[in-house]
């Protein structure tokens, strides 16, 4: 798997697509699906990634909303405790920079 399938195109608006290697930038990838990806995606993620690389990218990746983290949390068997994005230190930190 040197590219992504076509139908992945929408959820990387933001960079060349052409050139995204998903085995270069693994967590990067599967953060884009974990958050914004819906059935078809997430199928393909789980085919495609193994266990270990999706429970580190929940774990440590912080462009993970909590409702995206919650729901993946349970899907995965991660405790919460051990999802960055769901500390509450995380959390209290995030609404001193946005405020709003």
């Amino acid at each position: 798997m040197k590219r992504l399938p076509p139908f992945l195109k929408k959820y990387f608006w933001d960079v060349d697509f052409e050139k995204l290697n998903p085995h270069k930038y693994p967590y990067f990838v599967i953060e884009r699906i974990l958050e914004y990806g819906d059935d078809k995606p997430a199928k393909w993620m789980l085919r495609h990634f193994n266990r270990a690389e999706l429970k580190q990218t929940l774990s440590k990746r912080r462009g993970i909303s909590r409702r995206s983290a919650n729901y993946w949390a349970l899907i995965l068997g991660i405790p919460k405790n051990q999802i960055l994005c769901l500390k509450k230190q995380y959390q209290s930190n995030l609404q001193k920079t946005w405020p709003y």
